[in-house]
């Protein structure tokens, strides 16, 4: 139980990263105008993101335009435009690959080993997303912030951090996190009962090609309580029905002879 509640949270956190991680990849909101010196009172304020620049004006009017050309963007936009699409691939991957693997689902019931992995490779493909996108939010936040400090440079062309940033290093933080307890999980299983086979997903129950052909290896034997009280009186009605079927052989006779145990029969149905 302990391992499936890490799934979940593992995999809820992880889908947090990804949803994150989209918005904050479309979103143009990564630079904003800094409100500083003779540009504290503004009428137009300008926000840049990935794929877009926009102009919010006073008035209530909100203008975008795409950027017109793609080689012509500087290098670390193109790079933070590749690794931020990649996260988002591989995030979609990973809750794709980790709902197979996840004891809550029924997908791969009879290989609990292959099940297990399959949920730590998705694990390890949130963790990669998250530490992709952490790359290009971490890069950003360092070049907007030593942009803001530069000596000389006008204040209406300092931008500060913008909700995308935040955005996308609390997603990116989600995504880690989660992949983390997704591996953490696996290995907890690796070597217990999931691992093995025993004990999932009930007792007794060994998988298919572990040599017990998918079938309960276990017998449980169900003892009628009525026939157990009493103890003396129990062993006086099995007596009896050993004298009615007569010859003191077989069932009957067993049981005249043996211990006063109940009769019971198997509830499992394999012997």
């Amino acid at each position: 139980m302990a391992s499936a509640g890490l799934e979940l949270t593992g995999f809820f956190l992880g889908l947090l990263g990804m949803l994150g991680t989209l918005v904050a990849t479309v979103l143009p909101y990564w630079r904003t105008s800094a409100h500083v010196g003779s540009n504290i009172v503004t009428a137009v304020e300008s926000m840049r993101g990935l794929w877009m620049e926009c102009v919010y004006q006073s008035t209530g009017a909100f203008q975008c335009e795409t950027y017109n050309s793609m080689l012509a963007l500087p290098p670390d936009l193109q790079a933070s435009r590749a690794l931020m699409v990649i996260s988002v691939v591989l995030s979609v991957l990973a809750v794709a690959v980790a709902t197979l693997g996840m004891q809550c689902t029924v997908c791969l019931e009879g290989a609990p080993a292959a099940k297990s992995r399959v949920a730590g490779a998705g694990g390890a493909l949130f963790f990669t997303a998250g530490f992709l996108s952490l790359i290009p939010v971490s890069w950003t936040t360092h070049e907007v912030v030593q942009t803001f400090y530069q000596p000389g440079l006008h204040n209406s062309m300092k931008f500060e951090l913008g909700q995308s940033l935040y955005l996308g290093l609390a997603s990116a933080l989600f995504s880690l996190l989660g992949g983390a307890l997704l591996c953490t999980s696996f290995c907890q299983e690796g070597g217990g009962a999931r691992g093995n086979g025993a004990g999932y997903p009930y007792p007794g129950y060994q998988a298919a090609g572990g040599g017990g052909g998918g079938l309960r290896t276990s017998s449980q034997t169900y003892r009628n309580p009525a026939l157990q009280v009493g103890g003396a009186n129990a062993g006086g009605r099995a007596h009896g029905l050993s004298r009615s079927a007569g010859g003191g052989s077989g069932y009957g006779g067993h049981a005249t002879r043996g211990s006063k145990k109940a009769p019971g029969y198997d509830v499992t149905g394999y012997v």
